[in-house]
């Protein structure tokens, strides 16, 4: 059926709602804050317009504004509101189960990650049964580009998915990341000394949707004590079964991974 004109066509348009998804899709794509102008000059609104509609999505807990920079940031409400969403539920109620199946078989703790914003978001999180561990806060970011979860999640994505995250990243860095990447993909998995912990020793398994594009990530965060019964041989193999029993059990009826 051919399409309607746009002069046929009734507009259902709502300005102010337009003008606050504007402000939230800008601030979802940027690293660092933005003043009220650089926001009314990056949406194509007068700073009055743009005023209001800040106050609001303040008001509401959508944003926060650095009192003494001034620069406005996207807070964690949408994140708090995509947890009541079917899909991440989904994938945590199978994850977790798995998770816990794995910590209890390696004595290490685990943890689930997704893309959110050009980070790592922690959407789920198993304490280590052993009497020493390490362990991260659901709800934690962490970088994209320098993490272990990063480099899995990333190299298991369409290449213009990748083309567009490295698009944030000077160009000179760009070969060499890919390089990064095609090695991990290789492998099938990340495992690299953690940057921010001494000691520690992550082991990321990319979980693959059904098209096999990562859809999450589990990572172990490998602590070699007196306390760990488990090398990281073991701690691979458990690990790389455990992503693959949750990638099985989140595919479409009828569909192997």
């Amino acid at each position: 059926m051919a399409r309607k004109s746009s002069a046929d066509t009734p507009d259902y348009s709502v300005p102010a709602l337009e003008k606050a998804l504007d402000v939230i899709e800008l601030l979802a794509n940027q690293k660092e804050g933005l003043s009220q102008g650089q926001i009314s000059e990056a949406v194509g609104r007068s700073i009055h317009q743009i005023y209001r509609v800040l106050q609001a999505l303040e008001a509401r807990g959508y944003i926060y504004r650095d009192r003494p920079a001034g620069l406005y940031f996207l807070s964690i409400m949408m994140f708090e509101l995509a947890h009541r969403h079917e899909p991440l539920r989904g994938l945590v109620q199978v994850a977790l189960p798995q998770m816990r199946r794995l910590s209890d078989e390696i004595q290490q703790s685990c943890n689930l990650g997704i893309h959110n914003a050009g980070r790592i978001l922690i959407l789920a999180q198993v304490e280590s049964p052993a009497p020493f561990g390490f362990r991260v806060r659901v709800g934690a970011e962490f970088p994209l580009f320098e993490t272990a979860t990063g480099h899995a999640l990333m190299a298991f994505q369409p290449s213009e998915t990748i083309d567009r995250w490295l698009a944030t990243r000077a160009p000179s860095t760009h070969a060499t990341f890919r390089a990064t990447l095609a090695a991990t993909r290789h492998k099938g998995f990340e495992e690299v000394a953690d940057g921010m912990q001494p000691g520690i020793t992550d082991l990321a398994f990319p979980i693959l949707g059904p098209h096999g594009d990562s859809v999450a990530v589990l990572t172990v965060p490998y602590v070699a004590t007196s306390y760990s019964t488990r090398d990281l041989v073991t701690v691979r193999q458990h690990a790389a079964s455990a992503t693959r029993e949750i990638a099985r059990l989140l595919a479409p009826h009828g569909n192997e991974v």
